[in-house]
């Protein structure tokens, strides 16, 4: 042997290096966001960055063309809060009222979602059914039924003069509150509890609306837990019951946080929101008023979404596949 062969065979060879299958994921991953990254730097970060300068700023346009800015401050969020009479007012009522919705639009999705995932005949057109109002709204179809009159109808709190000399209840008042107080007069349930399911009841036809989305992601979670957990299950002798509580909540718990985040999002943002409507007509008015109830909304949207997975967290169960 030479002394070359013999210095090659002593020096250490460099072992290759071993990726593992997480990492691959998260580049996998990245590289699949990146698009969206790109696009968010380069076209939203601008808009976003003055926006929040306008709402800290007064300007005036310039002869030639062009705004001149004069920095104010909070100036614009003081006027919204103190001298605005109705903004903090519509606020607070549009936070309870979505406080109030959120609850119910998650439970029915979740609800229908268990339905929708047993074996029945017509399985598939009752999921496409329960689908089609999230088709409907949006796009062109969602500004028709906007301008639909008697959809206004059906939102609306009057009634049809039937020559009594009394007013029919509006066609979207399904129920009343003596009904369900006559329905639970043996229990002892507060009126508080009565006029939350009152205002659901009333409310069907916008809870199926916007639980679409939220079906779809149970169902697919709900397609995921391995059948051989549920035989297991049956054979213990364990109910439907036990068995939901036990094995299908547990097992879905991850996308009921999902749900509850999407919902809190499409709640806030959607177009019918009381506080959207007026931080719009207010932008007809004033423009940095309007951008400071935006960026104020904003981080009230923020915070519910930080609470709320703040709350769900601790009770989310994730199955480790080893």
């Amino acid at each position: 042997m030479t002394k070359a062969s013999t210095a090659r065979q002593a020096a250490p060879q460099k072992r290759r290096k071993i990726v593992s299958l997480d990492k691959k994921k998260a580049r996998a991953g990245w590289l699949f966001v990146l698009p969206f990254v790109i696009g968010f730097l380069i076209i939203y970060f601008p808009v976003i960055f003055d926006s929040l300068k306008y709402s800290v700023c007064e300007f005036e346009a310039v002869q030639g063309g062009g705004l001149s800015l004069d920095f104010v401050g909070f100036k614009n969020y003081q006027t919204a809060l103190y001298e605005d009479a109705n903004f903090v007012q519509v606020l607070i009522s549009g936070i309870k009222q979505l406080v109030f919705d959120v609850p119910a639009i998650v439970i029915f999705s979740l609800f229908m979602a268990v339905l929708l995932n047993k074996k029945m005949f017509g399985r598939a057109a009752f999921r496409a059914i329960f689908f089609i109002p999230v088709i409907l709204s949006t796009g062109l179809i969602a500004g028709i039924d906007a301008d639909n009159i008697l959809n206004d109808y059906m939102g609306s709190n009057g009634g049809i003069d039937d020559g009594s000399g009394q007013a029919a209840s509006g066609a979207a008042q399904i129920v009343s509150m003596a009904d369900f107080t006559w329905l639970f007069r043996n229990m002892q349930v507060g009126t508080e509890l009565l006029d939350y399911v009152v205002g659901i009841v009333n409310n069907i036809y916008g809870i199926i609306n916007r639980s679409g989305v939220q079906m779809l992601i149970f169902l697919a979670g709900l397609q995921s837990v391995s059948p051989a957990i549920y035989e297991s299950c049956s054979i213990d002798g364990a109910s439907g019951w036990e068995t939901f509580w036990k094995i299908t909540f547990p097992m879905v718990s991850p996308m009921i946080l999902v749900n509850t985040i999407y919902t809190v999002i499409d709640a806030f943002t959607a177009e019918s929101n009381t506080v959207m409507k007026y931080i719009d007509k207010t932008y007809e008015s004033s423009t940095v008023v309007a951008t400071s109830m935006s960026w104020m909304y904003f981080a009230i949207v923020i915070l519910m979404i930080a609470l709320v997975s703040a709350a769900l967290s601790a009770y989310i169960f994730y199955q480790k596949r080893d």
